[in-house]
This record gives C-alpha cells, structure tokens and sequence, in this order.
C-alpha cells in the first residue's frame, strides 16, 4: 500500500479520536455544564449530523480542488474547532463547535476516501480503505482511552486540547506525503457534478448505504453510552471505562483488517456469518453487564463484528458509486454517519425507560436485526457475483 494512505490514516486517528472521545466524557462535560448525560450525548448526534451535512457539501466543493490543499485545510478548520470548544464555557457554543468540526471531518474524510481509492489498484479498494480506517481502530485502541484517562484526571477539557495538538503532525503529514493531484493518468476527464449526484438514484448504492447507515447507528447507540453501563451496572471503577475502550478498539482494529482482506471479493461471506452474531451480540450484552468478565469478553467481540461489516459495507458505497470518482467518499461517509447520528438518539430516548441504562444495548440489537430483515430478501444484489470492478 502506498505511503499516503498512511499519512492519511495518521489524521483520521486524530479526527477518530475527537469523534469517539465523548463516550468516556460525558458525566464530565454533563456535570461541567450543567446538563444531563443524555443531553450531553447529543453531542455525538451533533457530530454524525455535521458529517451528514458535510460530506457532500464540502465534497462538492473541494472536488475542483488539488486534494493536498483540500485535506489540509479541513485539517486547519478542525483543529481551530477543537481549541473554541476547549475554551468554552457554553453548551451551546460547545455544540456548534462539535458540528463545525464535524464538517471539516466530513470534507476530509470524503476527499481521503477518494484520494485511497485512486492510489490502488481498482479490485483492491477494500484493502485501501482497512489502511485509511485503520486510523480510526487505532483511535478507538489507543486516542480515545487516552483522552479518558486524561478527561478523568485533568478533566475533559484537557482532551480537546490534545485532539487539537494531534492535528499538527497530521497537516505535516498530509504536506509531506500526499501528492498535489494524485489523479492517475488518463482521469483528468471525470463526469459533472450532476451526472455524479445521479448515481444516488441506483438501488443498489441506495440499499448498501442504508445497511451501512443501520449497522453504524448500532454500533454508535451502544458505544456513546457505553461508560454508565461500565461503572454502574458492571461496578466497576472509572478507569476501567477507558480499559473497555481498549477492548473495544482493539475488537475494531482485528474485525476492520480481516474484513479488508476479504471486502473486496467475498463481502457476502462477511455481512453472512457477521451479520447474526453482530445481532445476537448486542442483547447478550445487555443480559450479562453485570458480569465484568463477560462484559470485557463481549464488548471486544461487538467492535471486531461492528467494524468488519460497517467496513465492509462502507467498501461496497465505493464500488457502487463507482460512477461518481470525486463524490463516492461522501457516499460513504454520509451513510456512516447518518447511522452515528440516528443511533444515540434513538439509545437516549431507552434511557428513560425501564430498561434505564441497558436501553442502548436492546436498540443497537434491534438495528441490526432491522438491517438483517432488510438484507436477506436482497442479498443477492448486496453481492450478486461480480462487477464492473471487481468480484464480489
């Protein structure tokens, strides 16, 4: 794999850092500002809506723009996000800089998911796309418990201003490592931005974004309100949040890079065998929270099953939109996040409930359960044998 999808993947661990860091912060920013933990989860809603908003949006408009200087960019405005936000002392304000990052995250992540897929070859997008997303893992592994650990003992402000340092090596990186116009030779003449918007209308990029949105939104209910479950249903101390973090971060790194092997040939077999343990992996969390061990066991199986089919997923949007080179990452990126968005919102109305603090679990297994019901009348247009690219 080229070198620029390393780099690249160096400031996707930054920004997936920032996007997942609030699952070990919210009882911190609630009791700050004076807000309830379920409307501090908003947050994560508000992020995955900038990132709706935001990757077609800043796609459209950086796709007549060298990639370099469109990366570098997004990676400015979301650093300068991230210092308001450590400064505030507003919810409010604290919201709109969690959208306004979002949006430079969505324009990067558009632009770097298109860039990734024209540096390799054409059958082998899935592996491209496990190396960009693997910065992603690697914050889920090592960012994101580290912004907890730093949250807990110098409080969550300290986080944002790490997220914000962690963007300088990434814009040195982007500088150094990606070239001015990666475009291969021979594709100068790309389609209008309206033939591009056209490829929306195809049923089969419409039913593989709609599972990857479902399947997000799962995996986003549960981990937002992840900490609750860990110190009070499991008892277990505050450090232990950013342990499980590990755990589920490491479950996403394994599940995201033996996925990338096999996305690109055989997606069938991994939303197949993936699909039902990743339904039946949700409500048995629920059941066994208070059990640490299996709590542990569980969550580390619930990130490796949640990433290899929302990877998976993600990689069938770039096939599919293979019509659309400048604005198929912000396919994928929106379906991504129209699922982060949806999914803690629909978790935090089950707080509430009955099912108090577990109601995340319960709504993640029903999500995948719907995209499961979804899937298996279709699934031979998910992965129909063969394409114009690559095999199926």
């Amino acid at each position: 794999m080229p070198l620029a999808l390393y780099l690249l993947a160096m400031a996707v661990f930054a920004m997936g850092t920032s996007e997942f860091m609030l699952a070990g912060l919210l009882p911190g920013i609630a009791a700050d500002l004076d807000v309830t933990v379920g409307t501090a989860g908003t947050l994560t809603s508000a992020f995955a809506i900038g990132m709706v908003v935001g990757a077609p949006l800043m796609a459209g408009l950086a796709r007549n723009r060298p990639p370099r200087s469109g990366l570098l960019g997004f990676v400015v405005v979301f650093a300068a996000a991230h210092v308001l936000a450590a400064t505030t002392a507003s919810f409010p304000v604290l919201f709109a800089t969690r959208v306004t990052a979002a949006l430079a995250n969505a324009g990067f992540l558009a632009v770097a998911l298109t860039t990734a897929a024209r540096l390799v070859a054409a059958d082998q997008k899935g592996r491209a796309l496990a190396v960009l997303l693997s910065g992603t893992t690697a914050a889920t592994i090592a960012g994101v418990p580290a912004g907890s650990v730093l949250g807990t003992l110098l409080g969550w402000r300290a986080t944002f201003w790490a997220v914000a340092a962690l963007c300088l090596p990434a814009a040195l990186g982007i500088l150094q490592g990606v070239p001015a116009s990666p475009v291969p030779a021979g594709t100068s003449h790309r389609p209008a931005l309206r033939a591009e918007l056209v490829q929306l209308k195809s049923p089969r990029l419409a039913l593989v974004m709609l599972l990857g949105a479902l399947v997000n939104a799962a995996t986003f209910a549960s981990f937002t309100f992840l900490a609750p479950v860990v110190t009070d249903t499991a008892g277990l101390g505050e450090l232990w949040v950013s342990i499980v973090l590990v755990l589920f971060g490491l479950g996403s790194f394994t599940g995201i890079t033996v996925a990338g092997r096999v996305s690109d040939h055989r997606p069938g077999l991994v939303l197949t065998l993936g699909g039902p343990l990743l339904a039946l992996g949700w409500p048995s969390l629920a059941v066994l929270a208070d059990r640490p061990a299996a709590l542990l066991v569980l969550v580390f199986l619930q990130g490796a099953l949640s990433f290899a089919l929302g990877s998976t997923l993600i990689t069938r949007v770039l096939y599919e939109a293979s019509g659309a080179p400048t604005m198929a990452g912000s396919y994928a990126t929106a379906a991504f996040n129209i699922g982060a968005a949806g999914g803690p919102l629909l978790a935090a109305t089950s707080l509430d409930t009955a099912l108090s603090k577990l109601g995340p679990l319960w709504v993640s297994g029903l999500l995948v359960a719907l995209a499961l019901l979804v899937a298996f009348p279709l699934r031979g247009v998910i992965a129909p044998g063969r394409s114009t690219e690559a095999p199926r």
